[in-house]
């Protein structure tokens, strides 16, 4: 495989959309194999503008994660802290 098919399917696998959209996201790593094979400028401008949009569809069918923020951080330290005083209070 070529450096764009490998890097584009890395990104599918770690969108998790391989099994969501199977058929976009083999579009996806033909257009980037497109990409790698040797030719003209004008086929490869093409294909990278089809696997642009393509990717960009793929990123909005990938679902959402829940990774912890600032808020979520203060919340798991302030629940840190009553857990100790409990534990404190309680003559632990």
């Amino acid at each position: 495989m070529g450096a764009v098919t490998d890097k584009i399917t890395e990104e599918i696998a770690s969108l998790g959309v391989d099994e969501t959209a199977p058929g976009l996201a083999q579009v996806a790593i033909s257009l980037a194999q497109s990409i790698d094979e040797p030719g003209g400028p004008t086929g490869k401008a093409n294909a990278a503008r089809e696997l642009r949009a393509v990717m960009n569809d793929l990123r909005k069918l990938a679902p959402v994660e829940s990774k912890g923020d600032a808020v979520d951080d203060i919340a798991q330290q302030r629940e840190k802290r009553r857990a100790a005083a409990r534990e404190q209070a309680s003559g632990g």
